[in-house]
């Protein structure tokens, strides 16, 4: 496949969207719908609120499947930059809400830089969910036996079949892939593979 070329579910999904398909939209909530609701859930820590992005998002999709670029990447990181995107949109007309409630008080507004860092640090969070989620499976194996199971190096190695060498690489290229988690800017978190920051 070129480089750039999108995968062909993601290519086959768009075109089913773009004629109208419900049966389209179905799958694609089944395929991503738990994503995009633990993504919003962990920003705004709220249920409710996560389950009213998750219906935008896939509105959004439904109504829009060619704002869906392939050249930026997959289906699965589309929908997720949609889903920080509206978090994000909700995080911040809170603030706003707030703001206009203590300027109408005649009060100072609170520090707004405990919210920027609550973004930065959810962005960070959702970003290496995603990461965790698409990576491949040898990687995120070897992650959950060291870091859910606190299983060493040796241990892992056993468990996964493999030698000694081959579980610290898949242990240092899944722990490299998470560390990119906290590079993501506030307002512009971009899954890999997925265009460029908002």
């Amino acid at each position: 496949m070129a480089y750039g070329a999108p995968p062909r579910w993601d290519r086959r999904m768009q075109q089913r969207l773009a004629r109208g398909e419900a049966a389209a939209l179905g799958e694609l909530y089944d395929r991503f719908a738990a994503l995009v609701h633990s993504q919003a859930n962990r920003m705004l820590d709220d249920d409710a609120a996560a389950d009213i992005v998750t219906r935008e998002v896939f509105t959004h999709v439904w109504e829009n499947p060619d704002a869906f670029d392939p050249k930026l990447g997959s289906m699965r990181s589309w929908v997720a930059r949609l889903a920080h995107r509206r978090a994000v949109e909700r995080l911040r007309a809170a603030e706003r809400d707030a703001y206009e409630e203590y300027a109408e008080a005649g009060e100072d507004p609170p520090d707004t830089s405990e919210l920027d860092e609550r973004l930065r640090r959810a962005t960070a969070a959702a970003r290496a969910d995603y990461i965790a989620a698409t990576m491949p499976e040898a990687l995120r194996a070897a992650l959950e036996l060291a870091y859910i199971q606190r299983r060493d190096y040796r241990q892992a190695a056993a468990d996964l079949g493999v030698t000694e060498i081959e579980a610290r690489r898949r242990l240092r290229l899944g722990l490299q892939l998470l560390a990119t988690a906290n590079l993501a800017p506030v307002d512009g978190f971009s899954p890999p593979g997925y265009g460029r920051a908002l």
